[in-house]
């Protein structure tokens, strides 16, 4: 080979090693960008699941505390029927 072939080698050899450092920084920046949105999404989910419970508590008291109301309005409006009528 010729000097002039081998710098030509050496040369694209060099492009080849700084597109692959380039492409390497890349991947870390996108495999950083990743984990954050990963990380953010595994937020969310907790918050969800907090909030799910929250309303199924709420939802439970309304019902141990409106279902008897109910009732008992129920049974006064047939009193007053049946009474009356």
């Amino acid at each position: 080979m010729n000097p002039e072939t081998e710098q030509q080698i050496l040369e694209v050899l060099r492009e080849i090693r700084e597109g692959q450092r380039e492409a390497l920084k890349a991947m870390e920046e996108h495999r950083a960008l990743v984990k954050e949105q990963i990380q953010v999404s595994r937020n969310n989910v907790a918050e969800s699941v907090g909030l799910q419970r929250l309303a199924l508590n709420r939802q439970r008291t309304i019902t141990f505390i409106a279902v008897p109301g109910i009732l008992a309005c129920i049974a006064a409006i047939a009193y007053l029927v049946l009474r009356y009528f």
